[in-house]
């Protein structure tokens, strides 16, 4: 209990400080970023820490493994972790890593004439997919970052994007808001990201559905909204990952969206139906009529010919009238 002893300073070699599950309390001293710069991996979970994550903590550029869950930190995320240069590398240079681990005293070996072959191994538990896992040499296989269950607050840092390194990313538990950053699909190797039980709203970003290694995603509990991406792992994720979200719709929640085409509802379905007896009944009466007209007019002409005749002499006044009205016409032009 109490407040990690200044004295450690001093032990500027560390390469690991693992202080987790006690009950230590105070700030987060800024004395280990400055005077342990050689950390790749520092634990400090389940404690009593407050006050907000010191900026001095990013001069930590050899951590690969940062956990400083759940404690009581407030304030925002630091954007500066962008300076944890081993997070933005694709892979881990075993062998920078490996040489300050590996135990080899030469002048041991020369006092007394024994050769030693060997290496100390790392041995840490980890919360991994929800879970707590041991983990054996972490160092060489994971580079993460767990802050979840604190108390901090405003938007996720963009610059964690760039964190290209990343194999796992827990926020969650905490009052973080905004938006999820629209490029965290540039986190390429991350299995795991854990975002639930914040504030965070907005859309959840198309760029998700990029990260081929994605196995673990949890965005529940969030005031998220629209449709969830669709392609890759993306459909393979249940609707445990995204619930709480009350506006968030999508076929992982088997809740259509606003935009969505729509089946044809009964009551459209029958008016169409109606329609349709209209036009049958209208095409029928005009073949009616057509056919009550042809032959009703020309029927009698062709069968009787005192009919025909008549309707010639008739159409011969007409065009004798014609005529004469057209040459009146002209005939009053000319004068």
């Amino acid at each position: 209990m109490g407040e990690l002893p200044s004295s450690l300073k001093n032990c500027k070699n560390l390469i690991m400080l693992d202080v987790s599950e006690n009950m230590l309390s105070g700030a987060i001293p800024s004395w280990i970023g400055e005077s342990m710069q050689q950390l790749i991996i520092l634990i400090m979970r389940g404690n009593h820490f407050s006050g907000n994550i010191p900026l001095h903590i990013c001069c930590l550029k050899r951590t690969q493994l940062l956990d400083l869950s759940r404690n009581k930190l407030s304030e925002g995320i630091p954007t500066c972790l962008i300076n944890f240069t081993a997070l933005s590398k694709n892979t881990i240079n075993k062998i920078e890593t490996e040489s300050p681990v590996y135990w080899y005293n030469s002048t041991y070996s020369e006092l007394y004439n024994f050769v030693i072959d060997s290496y100390y191994s790392f041995h840490i538990t980890w919360m991994w997919k929800g879970v707590e896992h041991d983990f054996t040499r972490p160092e060489l296989t994971l580079q993460s970052i767990d802050l979840s269950c604190n108390n901090l607050i405003g938007e996720i840092p963009k610059e964690i994007t760039y964190m290209v390194g990343l194999v796992s990313l827990n926020l969650s538990g905490n009052n973080l808001s905004g938006e999820i950053p629209s490029k965290i699909g540039n986190l390429s190797l991350l299995e795991s990201l854990d975002l639930s039980r914040n504030k965070l709203y907005g859309r959840i970003p198309s760029s998700l559905s990029e990260m081929n290694f994605l196995q673990n995603l949890d965005l529940s509990h969030n005031s998220l909204s629209g449709r969830i991406p669709l392609g890759r792992h993306m459909d393979t994720f249940d609707a445990s990952c995204f619930e709480g979200n009350v506006d968030l719709c999508g076929e992982q929640l088997n809740k259509s969206c606003s935009g969505d085409q729509t089946v044809v509802k009964p009551e459209k379905a029958a008016l169409r139906g109606e329609y349709h007896v209209f036009f049958e009944a209208l095409y029928m009466s005009l073949g009616i009529g057509f056919f009550t007209g042809f032959w009703g007019l020309l029927g009698p002409l062709l069968l009787w010919q005192s009919w025909r005749i008549t309707y010639l002499r008739f159409l011969n006044r007409v065009l004798d009238y014609l005529l004469v009205t057209v040459e009146v016409i002209l005939a009053k032009r000319q004068k």
